[in-house]
């Protein structure tokens, strides 16, 4: 399953090391980003040969296509 989704930042963001774990999120959709935050619960149940289009929100799905396209 791919995934698109709007990123306004255009530079980088430091994660220094600490003494606990650091979840960095992966599937895009945290509104704490870099960081996850729980966002991709939802993001566990779509389809794999779906294309998932996300609002500028990361929040609601606005169009699901075929991964093909």
């Amino acid at each position: 399953m791919a995934r698109m989704v709007y990123h306004d930042e255009t530079g980088p963001h430091e994660v220094k090391p600490t003494t606990k774990s650091v979840w960095i999120c992966q599937c895009g959709l945290s509104q704490n980003y870099p960081f996850c935050d729980g966002s991709h619960k939802p993001a566990v149940r779509e389809d794999k040969s779906k294309l998932y289009i996300y609002d500028k929100a990361r929040q609601n799905v606005i169009e699901i296509k075929d991964d093909s396209d």
